[in-house]
């Protein structure tokens, strides 16, 4: 593909924290859905390669991130979803990670969170912050329509299954994730649902979710899963760990968040996972980047916590 010097620039002024023009980024959704189009539900992954959780629009976090894992493309990415919303800027955080895919695609890989949503964004903040930062919705549009075209869903080395949420009483096999069409967008219920909502739980089998959205798993069915479809681990993000990462039902699954001090006022720590030649796990843990121009005193946010 022709073009990088643009996406060179791109990245450059991104860096900085600044948006781009209207115009800019209405070409680089063109370029990312070309890209993404050709991605699978259940994207293939090689190793080495570090795990990324929530990042929600925390800016500077995301800069910090990359100084503590490598900067892509020396270091390989897979993030987990929940790029936007809560953070103060979701705009730059989620065009920068785009236009590292369109810069870099064998590089990164970009999964959809259940935050990639049009119905969630318009009440979390990107489509505020849209409306802001360029005075109509064109960015909003433009992006959420992008995010229909994300992964669901990640594979590493044929042994880590990587996803936003967790597991779906209606998908037993990764072959049933790859038959659902995934191009629209997130529905209230059913399995596309569930793999951007569930969540890993003390109790065994299947449990009704206090999100409203997909369903709380137990060991019984996470440990099932994985040896049903060959695999190791299953690693998510989409809950917020006061370490950064989280082991649990009996090292069969592992939640990874990436935004420190969630929301301006958690005092969580972030982590990312290597994963080296051997897949074997390093979690590297760091604190929020220095703040700039960010107020100090933070909003309220909804009793409906992700």
């Amino acid at each position: 593909m022709s073009g990088y010097g643009e996406v060179d620039a791109w990245l450059a002024k991104l860096r900085e924290c600044k948006p781009l023009e209207e115009s800019e980024i209405r070409a680089l959704t063109d370029k990312a859905r070309e890209i993404l189009t050709h991605e699978t539900n259940v994207q293939p992954v090689l190793c080495p390669v570090t795990v990324c959780g929530d990042v929600h629009g925390q800016f500077h976090d995301l800069v910090e991130l990359f100084r503590i894992g490598g900067e892509c493309p020396d270091t390989n990415y897979l993030f987990m979803g929940d790029y936007v919303d809560r953070g103060y800027y979701s705009v730059e955080t989620v065009t920068y990670l785009v236009a590292l895919k369109v810069r870099f695609p064998e590089r990164i890989t970009i999964l959809r969170g259940n935050h990639e949503s049009r119905q969630i964004t318009q009440v979390y903040g990107f489509y505020d912050e849209c409306l802001r930062k360029y005075g109509n919705t064109n960015v909003w549009t433009w992006f959420t329509d992008l995010f229909d075209y994300f992964p669901l869903t990640a594979l590493v080395e044929n042994q880590i299954f990587s996803l936003h949420g967790g597991l779906s009483p209606n998908v037993d096999t990764l072959d049933a994730i790859r038959t659902l069409d995934r191009v629209q967008e997130v529905p209230h219920e059913g399995p596309m649902c569930d793999l951007l909502w569930s969540d890993p739980d003390d109790r065994t089998g299947w449990g009704i979710s206090p999100r409203g959205a997909g369903f709380t798993f137990g060991h019984d069915v996470s440990k099932a899963f994985n040896e049903r479809n060959g695999l190791r681990l299953v690693s998510r993000a989409h809950q917020l760990v006061m370490d950064g990462y989280n082991w649990s039902h009996e090292r069969n699954v592992v939640t990874i968040f990436s935004a420190p001090n969630y929301c301006y006022r958690c005092g969580n720590q972030a982590a990312i996972m290597e994963l080296d030649d051997t897949i074997t796990q390093t979690f590297l843990q760091f604190e929020p980047a220095p703040r700039r121009g960010e107020p100090h005193v933070t909003r309220r946010t909804p009793e409906y916590f992700l």
